[in-house]
């Protein structure tokens, strides 16, 4: 990519955009109450997913921009167990009839940081609230460096068959200065257990961006993680915001890459990953050929939502745990984010939303042109505007963002179909961002009340 695009767009903080409108836009006009009456609308038999947050780990990395909580204590994990199987009481219990689950989603924190035999209550207990489709996906995000034999044998009895493992960097200095020590030989020996326990496919989640981070250690680390025999990656860019995450004020500033240098590592990565036979899925995924990942995207249907790119085509997604997100058919409801207040609502026997938003017809609209243009890098405008019974002027019509980036040459126009050219698809988002209402010059969304 020409350095002065890279100068132009890729210092913008712009939205993943694995939701739209994104959460910045979320308030308490939308509460446990409108959640309460949106779970009693979905219709039964419903394909419905599920989310369940777990917000533990045992040690902070300091790049980590997840809603977590550190604990060398067990009780404190056992007790918000306790929360989160009463919350899926309740949830079920507002529901008309019980949900009919297609995927299953445990993210963090560490999921695995509860007892093997935790997990396999939890999973008896969605089984007994919710009809679970006799394909339903369960996955779960693992820290290879503490997961242990039996925790691995549960995952396989109670029918996980998808493990996202973080692996970051394998350089010891970048693992230093991150605080997270983590060998190949640990992360090889979390892959050989999931295996041997029938978990059969694998993602690893690889970062560029880090402190002391450069192209040849990102090339290295990518070698040695394919030599592992993932089937999928997910290469994310760090986002350096202390101002928000207290704790990577620990990483040195002075250490990180620029633009430009941010660029380069990903490319590097995803040409390594590309010549080992993984095709590019979306803006930060890779899967081999013959994955269902890869498969959608071939035949244009890619989804993407709050873990990313998916295969998941389910409307409603239901979120467990502190400050887990839902989507439902109206909009999005978000949990109380600490633990503790989420605990106390949870106790009172009320759901835990505390905020959200109720989509319009236009943001349905602008939510499904954003997802096209992150799955598809392309769209058709007219015709996404036309079914959604809208005029495509008013997407089109003096959109500054959108000719700024077809005058830059990242992107061609023709008709209102959209097409993002070879060399600007690391500016996807920019693209996303000219279709989003909510979004200022600067990349900063409003937050007038939903």
């Amino acid at each position: 990519m020409q350095p002065a695009l890279v100068a132009k767009y890729g210092e913008a903080r712009l939205p993943r955009y694995t939701s739209y409108p994104t959460a910045p836009r979320f308030s308490p006009a939308v509460d446990a109450s409108t959640y309460g009456d949106w779970l009693a609308a979905i219709a039964p038999g419903k394909p419905t997913s599920l989310y369940l947050h777990i917000p533990f780990c045992r040690s902070m990395c300091w790049y980590c921009g997840c809603h977590t909580t550190i604990t060398q204590r067990d009780q404190p994990i056992l007790d918000y167990l306790d929360m989160l199987r009463e919350e899926v009481r309740l949830v079920s219990a507002n529901t008309c009839a019980p949900l009919s689950i297609d995927h299953v989603h445990f993210g963090g924190g560490t999921p695995t940081i509860m007892q093997p035999e935790e997990f396999r209550a939890l999973i008896s207990l969605l089984r007994k609230h919710f009809d679970f489709a006799s394909t339903a996906e369960i996955a779960v995000e693992i820290d290879p460096r503490t997961l242990e034999p039996e925790m691995a044998m549960a995952l396989g009895e109670a029918g996980v068959r998808r493990a996202s493992l973080g692996v970051q960097s394998f350089d010891p200095v970048v693992q230093k200065a991150i605080n997270r020590i983590q060998s190949e030989e640990q992360t090889m020996e979390a892959v050989s257990r999931l295996r041997q326990s029938g978990v059969d496919s694998i993602n690893f989640d690889l970062i560029y961006g880090l402190p002391n981070q450069t192209i040849e250690s990102c090339i290295a680390t990518a070698e040695a993680a394919i030599r592992m025999g993932p089937e999928r990656f997910a290469v994310f860019g760090y986002a350096h915001i202390p101002s928000f995450k207290k704790h990577q004020k620990l990483i040195d500033e002075q250490a990180l890459a620029d633009a430009e240098g941010r660029v380069a590592q990903a490319e590097a990565i995803a040409a390594t990953l590309a010549a080992a036979g993984y095709r590019r899925i979306g803006l930060d995924h890779f899967a081999l050929p013959d994955d269902d990942l890869a498969i959608a995207q071939a035949r244009g249907q890619l989804h993407r939502n709050f873990q990313g790119y998916t295969t998941d085509s389910c409307e409603t997604l239901i979120g467990f745990g502190a400050s887990a997100i839902g989507r439902m058919k109206d909009g999005y409801v978000q949990n109380e984010v600490p633990p503790g207040l989420y605990a106390q609502r949870i106790a009172s026997g009320r759901l835990a939303t505390v905020k959200g938003y109720r989509m319009t017809p236009e943001d349905r609209l602008r939510a499904s042109i954003i997802e096209r243009l992150m799955c598809d890098f392309g769209v058709d405008v007219p015709a996404l505007a036309t079914a959604h019974g809208f005029d495509p002027e008013l997407l089109l019509h003096g959109n500054k963002r959108l000719a700024m980036l077809q005058s830059d040459g990242i992107l061609d126009i023709a008709d209102g179909v959209i097409r993002l050219r070879e060399g600007g698809r690391f500016l996807i988002r920019a693209a996303a961002a000219a279709f989003d209402a909510y979004i200022d010059q600067s990349g900063r969304t409003h937050s007038k009340a939903a």
